[in-house]
């Protein structure tokens, strides 16, 4: 089954080296040249080669899933943001290592919360992009999530005065989360759902909700049971018996059990290969796999099994040593880990696959799945949002000590070692002094993307 692609990466490796930079800066070796002094030239020729160091296996696997993604890079400041957390991460390798360790987000930014299915089929609002996911001090979800909140704001046109007040909205909420959670270990059973959450969330999760029908008509035919053909989805019908191989590894290695699970759920009906998803992930192999439901005698019960491409997280060796546990796990364990401490009954289908020995993290394409649009959120409703969002990643911080052998209460340790108004206040410093780095970084981009230092369509 002849569906990836490898060769030679275009960029050297220097993985090794930064994990041995992170070692250094967390020893408090100061005798260091470190990314972020680097005058403007260097500076340039540092993102650049991160860049494409980053992103050498999909120049050379999917060059037009590179190109696509370095495009979109290139339109607008806060998708560069997104888009290049190891180039953000490797400015901050080692630090914090004083800070207690929880099991990170990683990529904690407004459109990685949103809608999704819990184990019994209904919808829950949390977090729910894990692919950065790795053991961290607990300050580098807050201040990536600063970061993203303050970059969000001025996309949406907010003066500097707006972006402070949305950054501490989102400190406040996370230390708020912190204090709840510490009281009564709610951290464990707590869902956002349609009955007890915010207002704003409970139109999310209630607007969210569509027939099974209609979202699978989207990009199926339900009669046949066949995807249709689309500019990003694209029928790979001819694997279905490769990819049913695969298909019943993954339930067996992940000991997936279902709600209405019967003999033959997992039967394979068809096969596409899915284009065009996601920032980060441009340029990934991904799949979606179309299975019989519950019920086999009714097509509209039919469930899709996305399978993206895992890929090692941006924190990998660049944590303080102290706080890396998942040296020993590869990019899919961590992810599937992560998954489950961030969630409290999440979605039953997550685990891991493998196709032609590369890594893939399964999890369903649901009918649920929703976010906010945070283009549309005025200022009050952004700050609002922020609120939520804070409280919502200090549950999986909090939940840090299931599945993991962590030492128990998270939540109290981190409260511990922060002053309510200097850790909102220090938030704010940060988030603004990043966004201006951030900023010149896709200046220097967006020069070297216009000369062509980007541009792989030479590569076959």
């Amino acid at each position: 089954m002849l569906i990836l692609q490898g060769a030679r990466s275009p960029e050297r490796d220097r993985t090794d080296a930064y994990a041995a930079l992170a070692r250094r800066v967390a020893d408090g070796d100061a005798v260091v040249v470190h990314p972020a002094l680097l005058p403007p030239y260097e500076r340039r020729l540092h993102v650049r080669r991160t860049l494409r160091e980053d992103h050498q296996f999909r120049i050379l696997n999917r060059p037009e899933g590179a190109q696509s993604k370095f495009d979109k890079l290139a339109d607008d400041l806060y998708d560069f943001f997104r888009g290049t957390a190891l180039l953000y991460y490797r400015d901050y390798a080692g630090t914090d290592g004083d800070l207690p360790a929880v099991v990170t987000l990683g990529d904690v930014h407004p459109e990685n919360f949103g809608v999704m299915p819990n184990e019994d089929g209904a919808p829950i609002f949390g977090v729910n992009d894990f692919d950065e996911a790795a053991f961290a001090p607990f300050s580098y979800d807050v201040k990536r999530g600063s970061v993203g909140f303050w970059l969000a704001c001025r996309r949406n046109g907010f003066k500097k005065k707006v972006r402070r007040e949305v950054v501490r909205a989102f400190a406040g909420g996370y230390l708020a989360g912190l204090t709840a959670f510490a009281k009564d270990d709610a951290e464990k059973w707590h869902e956002y759902r349609i009955d007890n959450s915010p207002d704003m969330i409970r139109d999310l999760l209630k607007g969210a909700t569509e027939p099974r029908r209609e979202f699978l008509a989207e990009s199926v035919d339900v009669e046949k049971g066949r995807f249709r053909s689309t500019e990003e989805i694209v029928p790979h019908s001819k694997h279905r018996e490769a990819f049913q191989e695969v298909i019943d590894g993954y339930v067996e290695d992940n000991e997936v059990e279902v709600y209405g699970q019967r003999d033959g759920y997992f039967t394979v009906c068809d096969v596409a290969v899915k284009k065009g998803s996601g920032t980060a992930s441009l340029g990934l192999d991904r799949f979606w796999v179309l299975v019989e439901g519950p019920d086999p005698d009714d097509p509209a019960e039919a469930r899709i099994l996305e399978m993206k491409q895992a890929r090692p997280s941006a924190l990998r060796g660049l944590v303080p040593p102290q706080a890396d546990r998942d040296s020993d796990s590869d990019e899919a364990e961590t992810v599937v880990r992560a998954q489950q401490v961030h969630l409290v009954g999440g979605d039953p289908f997550y685990g891991r696959a493998e196709i032609e020995d590369q890594l893939f993290l399964v999890r369903e394409r649901s009918p649920f799945k929703d976010d906010i649009d945070v283009e549309d959120l005025d200022e009050d409703e952004m700050a609002t949002y922020a609120d939520i969002c804070g409280r919502a990643l200090a549950q999986p911080h909090a939940r840090s000590d299931e599945h993991t052998g962590i030492e128990a209460d998270p939540e109290q340790r981190i409260l511990e070692t922060t002053f309510p108004p200097v850790f909102t206040n220090d938030m704010v410093r940060f988030a603004e002094t990043a966004a201006r780095r951030v900023k010149r970084d896709w200046e220097a981009f967006k020069e070297d993307h216009d000369c062509g230092a980007f541009d792989f369509s030479h590569v076959e």
